[in-house]
C-alpha cells in the first residue's frame, strides 16, 4: 500500500513539474534557468515540511510528490550546458543559488512543522 501512496504523490508531483516547466520557460527567458530552481526550492521547503508528518503524508507529499517534483537530473543537465556554453558565472550562480536557498527551504519547512 505504502508504493500506491508514493506513486500517487510522484504522478501529481511529475505533472506539476512539467507544468510550471513549460509555462515558465514559454512566459520568459532568463539568465539561468529559475523555472528549475524555483521548482527544487520549493519542493525541498515542502519536504521539510511534511517530513514528521503522521499517517502517510510524509509518504504522499514527501516521497511521491516532493521526490518527483524536484529534479537533480535536470539541475546537473542545465549546469552542465551553462559550464558547455562558457557560462561558468552563471553556472555557479545557479548551482550555489540552488543549494543555499534549497537548505534553507527544507529547514524552514522543518523549523514551521515544528
Amino acid at each position: 500500500m505504502k508504493a500506491l501512496y508514493i506513486a500517487l504523490g510522484a504522478g501529481f508531483g511529475a505533472s506539476a513539474r512539467y507544468a510550471i516547466d513549460v509555462t515558465v520557460k514559454k512566459l520568459h527567458k532568463h539568465w539561468i534557468p529559475f523555472e528549475t530552481l524555483g521548482i527544487n526550492i520549493s519542493g525541498s521547503f515542502l519536504l521539510g515540511l511534511v517530513l514528521n508528518s503522521h499517517g502517510n503524508w510524509a509518504l504522499i507529499l514527501g516521497t511521491g510528490f516532493a521526490g518527483a517534483f524536484t529534479t537533480w537530473s535536470t539541475l546537473a543537465v542545465e549546469a552542465h550546458s551553462l559550464v558547455k556554453s562558457k557560462s561558468h558565472a552563471k553556472a555557479f550562480t545557479y548551482l550555489v543559488l540552488t543549494f543555499i536557498l534549497g537548505i534553507g527551504a527544507a529547514g524552514l519547512g522543518i523549523a514551521l512543522a515544528n
